[in-house]
């Protein structure tokens, strides 16, 4: 017989009999993890005496393993919030508690949940223009950008607004889309701030006084919506007129600019010459005050002397005569202009250039003066006509 036929008895040729083809039983391999699990946890086997105590020693383990189940979901109710966050502790979607930065328990899901936010950040909205991430450039939106004045006319403005969470409870049931909110809320706020001012006010000196009222109204917008957001900073980024008209209006700023520079010279000069002239209207005072008291005192004090020079004349009036002529002509002639002729050196009839005189005096400052020049002598007159020129000059010199 060939080697692989099955002898008798459906043995094999060594002996031994053939194994039955075919898959294996699943309800024996199911019995067999059974009897494997109880032997883990201590079972004897299929022995009919142990089943019992294999029942108990199962029961146990998966006490054991409920327990441990149920502290891992217990320990799953920590959660940590960090500094600068709120968590809101919601109890199948309600609110129940709101609690600061530090470790807490709560319920684990499904019965409560966290939601963690960040009340520290200061996050940005643009209005009438949006900021490229990519390019780091900027793009007009000029449906936002676009505004009319109490003037009537188009301004194109833009506007960047911070904000940050104050409430987190209302910043997350209260308002479903907040960015779109907060947007809408902040146009509204500009167009009315800007239609309640003149061209002119906001793009000079209302400039802050715009963005200051517009945080003012979109804060009490977003109070009256229950948003918990609180409006950092309003700030004008740009505003423009459009540029159709952009040179007119250029002109009309540099005007406007030209106007206050002037202003403000002629208020440096008003502030350098005002001082200057209370400095002099006060000097002029005093020196007023001055000369009033120089000439009281001299009034005084040429009285008194006149008195005692009267007293003086009773006792000596011809020493007192003689003295206030000479007094008199001393004072006289030292405010004049002298000149001296030597009637004996010169001749009669001198031609004196006094005008020449008078500058080579001022000019010199030592050595006689000496300009006399007498003019070509005539025929010399009679003894007789000599004697009485000299005799009337003689008379006219007598005091």
């Amino acid at each position: 017989m060939a080697w692989n036929e099955p002898g008798p008895g459906g043995k094999e040729p060594w002996g031994q009999r053939k194994k039955p083809q075919g898959p294996p039983d699943l309800d024996q391999i199911l019995k067999n993890l059974q009897e494997r699990a109880r032997g883990l946890f201590g079972g004897k086997g299929r022995g009919g005496g142990g089943e019992g105590g294999a029942n108990k020693v199962s029961g146990f383990g998966a006490g054991l393993i409920a327990m441990v189940a149920v502290i891992l979901w217990l320990a799953s109710g920590f959660y940590i919030v960090n500094e600068g966050q709120r968590g809101v502790v919601l109890q199948f979607g309600a609110k129940t508690e709101i609690t600061d930065a530090g470790l807490h328990w709560r319920w684990p899901f499904p019965l409560e949940t966290v939601e963690k936010v960040n009340v520290s950040q200061v996050s940005t909205i643009e209005i009438g223009y949006r900021k490229s991430d990519k390019t780091g450039g900027t793009s007009k939106v000029p449906k936002e950008a676009l505004m009319l004045t109490q003037d009537e006319n188009i301004l194109d403005i833009e506007f960047a607004v911070q904000y940050k969470i104050k409430d987190a409870a209302d910043y997350l049931f209260n308002v479903r889309d907040i960015q779109t909110t907060l947007m809408s809320a902040t146009e509204s706020a500009v167009r009315e701030v800007v239609g309640k001012s003149d061209l002119d006010f906001i793009i000079t000196e209302g400039r802050d006084q715009v963005g200051q009222n517009t945080r003012v109204l979109l804060q009490e917008i977003m109070d009256r919506y229950k948003s918990g957001i609180q409006i950092v900073t309003v700030q004008m980024q740009k505003a423009l007129p459009p540029e159709e008209v952009k040179a007119a209006f250029d002109d009309a700023v540099k005007a406007r600019e030209d106007e206050q520079r002037l202003k403000n010279e002629a208020e440096a000069f008003a502030n350098d010459m005002i001082p200057r002239a209370r400095g002099n209207a006060a000097r002029m005072l005093q020196e007023a005050e001055g000369y009033k008291a120089s000439v009281i005192a001299r009034a005084e004090g040429d009285a008194k002397r006149f008195s005692q020079i009267v007293a003086e004349y009773a006792k000596a009036p011809g020493v007192t005569r003689d003295r206030l002529y000479i007094e008199t002509m001393e004072r006289v002639f030292s405010n004049t202009t002298k000149i001296l002729v030597d009637q004996k050196a010169g001749n009669n009839i001198l031609y004196l250039p006094l005008d020449k005189l008078v500058a080579q005096g001022a000019t010199r400052t030592a050595g006689p003066v000496n300009t006399l020049q007498p003019l070509p002598e005539p025929d010399s007159p009679a003894p007789a006509a000599r004697d009485r020129t000299r005799d009337s000059q003689r008379t006219r010199g007598t005091p």
